[in-house]
C-alpha cells in the first residue's frame, strides 16, 4: 500500500485562489463580480482528458490501477532506468489524486522476473487489476540540444489505458501522445543545480503532466508551469 503524503486539488485550492485573486486585481480590467465568482466558486479546474473521452474515471468504485513504461534501447542506453523511475512517478501521482495503484516496487519485481513480456495485458492479468496505464516512452534527455552545460528536460511519449475483463483480456480505450519540455521559457545553466537534482525535478514534472490525462487541474497551474 502507498503511503506518499499527497495535496489532491481541492487541498491546493486556497493558494490558488490567492494566485488567480492577485493576477485578478492587478489586471485593471478585472470586474469586481468576477472577482467575488473566484471567492464563491473557487478557481476554475480542466476535467482530464482520460474522463472527456471515455466518460469513466479511475478513482471510480473498484478501480485499480497497474502502471507501466516501456523505453527503448536508444532511451535506456543514456538512461538506463528511466523506464522504471517514470513509471514509479505516475504511479504516485494517480496514488496522490485518490487512484488506486498497484505499489510501482510489485511490478518492477514482476518485470524483472518475467522479461519476455510483450503486451501491458500480461501485467493487467498478473495483478487481477482492472486498469493498466501503459507509457510508451520514445524520447527522454535531460539537455539542451547541442549543448552538455544547459539543462533542459524534453520527452516524447504515447499513454494507453488498457481496460481489462474477468477472463485476463485487455481492450484499449484510451491514447494520447504526451509531448514535454521543461523549462520552457528558458534553459537552466547545469552550474547551478546537480544533474540528480534536475533529473527528479524532471521525472516529478512529466510525471505530473502525465498525471492531468487522469485529474482534475486547476487553469492556474498551466499558467505557472512555463518555470
Amino acid at each position: 500500500m502507498l503511503t506518499a503524503k499527497q495535496t489532491p486539488v481541492k487541498a491546493r485550492g486556497l493558494w490558488m485562489l490567492v494566485f488567480a485573486a492577485g493576477a485578478c486585481l492587478a489586471n485593471c480590467g478585472c470586474s469586481y463580480l468576477l472577482f467575488a465568482g473566484l471567492l464563491l466558486g473557487g478557481p476554475p479546474t480542466i476535467e482530464p482528458a482520460f474522463e472527456k473521452e471515455t466518460k469513466e474515471s479511475l478513482t471510480d468504485k473498484g478501480v485499480t490501477v497497474a502502471v507501466v513504461c516501456f523505453a527503448p534501447d536508444e532511451v535506456r542506453y543514456s538512461f538506463e532506468d528511466v523506464d522504471r523511475e517514470l513509471a514509479k512517478h505516475v504511479a504516485f501521482r494517480l496514488h496522490q489524486h485518490k487512484i488506486k495503484v498497484i505499489a510501482p516496487d510489485r511490478v518492477k519485481q514482476w518485470l524483472d522476473e518475467n522479461r519476455d513480456w510483450d503486451y501491458p495485458e500480461e501485467i493487467g492479468a498478473a495483478f487481477k487489476c482492472t486498469h493498466v496505464v501503459y507509457i510508451d516512452l520514445n524520447k527522454f534527455t535531460l539537455f539542451e540540444e547541442g549543448s552538455t552545460t544547459l539543462y533542459r528536460g524534453a520527452a516524447e511519449a504515447i499513454v494507453s489505458v488498457i481496460k481489462m475483463d474477468d477472463d485476463g483480456e485487455g481492450e484499449k480505450i484510451f491514447s494520447l501522445e504526451s509531448i514535454s519540455k521543461f523549462p520552457k521559457l528558458r534553459p537552466k545553466a547545469a552550474a547551478e543545480q546537480s544533474y540528480n537534482s534536475f533529473k527528479v525535478e524532471y521525472l516529478s514534472r512529466l510525471s505530473d503532466e502525465i498525471g492531468r490525462m487522469f485529474y482534475e487541474y486547476y487553469i492556474a497551474d498551466e499558467m505557472m508551469d512555463q518555470g
